[in-house]
């Protein structure tokens, strides 16, 4: 087969849903029999200097003419220019996990700089890979023809169901990197509520992508008086993650926006109930799982928390949902699948 590679920001081991899903779709590719290479570029994007976007040139430039690349959009959408230049000689297939400029916090001027940026820089592509029907729909308004989209859906690995704590005391979890859009501070505020009831918060996930972020969560937890009952446990290796899951009686996520939604699926593929927000795909996949409120609307999550927190009955019957639903999600052999049938047509 024809080689391919993969174009991301910074280190494809990084441990978020979206270079984890770069990583596994390159790595069933590699075991169906593809050549697979992947280009590293400077981590600064989707906010790079001169100098990433020298390098980001460089590294097109050196890829062999008519060779099928896939770019991740977090760097894609921040280099148009050179998208443009080299799309006559390669054959650019963009991986779009959400747009740019719907990550939660960027001021109005920053917003419009990279919509527009993403805009154009889509328009050089000649498919565009997205993870969620919701994402496709996005980029319907971004002029994206619906001709040129493929919706490849992330994989999950199939898991043993979760054993729970065990206790009288619920133990919660929450993963996902401590930054703007995942909602920590609405979780913590809708759990300083229910005081009362008998719970504890894990929250794994990175801490240091937003220093800012997780200042204020920390001290939110401090000065709601919750130091006791939540805990961060920064980011873990699979091993590690694993266990907490097993730990888990309920998973919570209030995240304002998701491409997909990949931490809610490993969590409905251990059969745990969910109290999340309906954004990407979760609605769909979680389908019976869990309690969804709309994303931002924090008296609705909280309403949904403290229901499932208080009606063991209520859990039981989401958990129930969840060992269903898990039998719906799709494996990462699929996946990969999926997405050679789509670079298959480049070829």
């Amino acid at each position: 087969m024809p080689p391919l590679v993969l174009v991301v920001p910074g280190r494809l081991q990084t441990r978020t849903g979206g270079y984890g899903y770069d990583g596994r779709i390159v790595a069933g590719l590699r075991a169906a029999g593809w050549s697979v290479s992947v280009a590293e570029l400077d981590p600064g994007f989707p906010r790079p200097t001169p100098a990433a976007l020298e390098h980001a040139a460089r590294t097109l430039a050196a890829i062999p003419d008519d060779t099928v690349v896939l770019v991740d959009g977090l760097a894609l959408g921040a280099m148009p220019i050179e998208a443009e230049h080299h799309s006559r000689r390669l054959r650019l297939v963009a991986i779009v996990h959400h747009p740019l400029a719907l990550e939660t916090g960027l001021d109005p001027v920053t917003a419009a700089r990279l919509e527009a940026s993403e805009r154009r820089a889509l328009a050089a592509v000649r498919r565009v890979v997205v993870t969620s029907g919701a994402t496709a729909r996005t980029l319907a308004g971004y002029g994206v023809a619906a001709a040129r989209i493929a919706v490849v859906e992330p994989g999950t690995d199939a898991a043993p169901l979760a054993r729970g704590s065990g206790g009288s005391t619920l133990q919660l979890l929450a993963v996902a990197s401590i930054v703007p859009r995942k909602g920590h501070e609405i979780l913590v505020r809708a759990l300083a509520a229910l005081r009362d009831a008998r719970w504890r918060l894990a929250c794994a996930g990175s801490l240091e992508r937003d220093p800012a972020t997780v200042e204020r969560v920390r001290a939110l937890v401090s000065d709601r008086r919750l130091d006791d009952r939540v805990s961060f446990v920064g980011e873990l290796d699979e091993v590690g993650l694993n266990e907490y899951y097993d730990a888990a009686d309920l998973f919570v996520l209030p995240t304002l926006y998701e491409g997909y939604g990949m931490a809610v699926a490993e969590a409905v593929a251990r059969g745990l109930p969910v109290v999340a927000t309906a954004t990407g795909a979760i609605g769909e996949f979680a389908q019976g799982a869990g309690l969804f409120a709309p994303p931002g609307d924090e008296d609705a999550f909280a309403k949904l928390l403290s229901r499932a927190l208080l009606d063991a009955r209520l859990r039981a019957e989401l958990a129930e949902g969840a060992r269903r639903a898990r039998e719906r999600l799709q494996s990462w052999d699929e996946a990969s699948r999926r997405m050679a049938e789509v670079v298959s047509v480049e070829i």
